[in-house]
């Protein structure tokens, strides 16, 4: 595997870290319910589009980050996969 697509798959995966690291502060932090109630409110209101947006966010800072860094592959992999999240929300909001 050449180093810039081992760079682009780094990029990602920090991309879904981040992710998922959003939708954990978000779910324990920012919500007035416990975990498990809040949980329940997105399944019962079908948001899982609006949360998985909001919890992208992050992926701003981590973007940027390697932007400063000069880490254009990593960076690329982050863009990659907040395109795939884009078309998730996407297709959630539609389901």
């Amino acid at each position: 595997m050449g180093t810039v697509k081992k760079d682009i798959l780094v990029g990602v995966l920090v991309a879904l870290f981040a992710t998922f690291g959003g939708i954990f502060l978000y779910l324990e932090y920012f919500s007035k319910f416990s975990f498990d109630d809040t949980l329940e409110m997105i399944k019962e209101g079908s948001l899982y589009g609006k949360v998985l947006a909001l919890a992208a966010i992050p992926n701003l800072f981590v973007f940027f980050i390697f932007i400063k860094k000069k880490q254009d592959s990593r960076a690329k992999g982050v863009l990659l996969a907040t395109i795939v999240i884009a078309l998730t929300t996407l297709i959630l909001k539609f389901f």
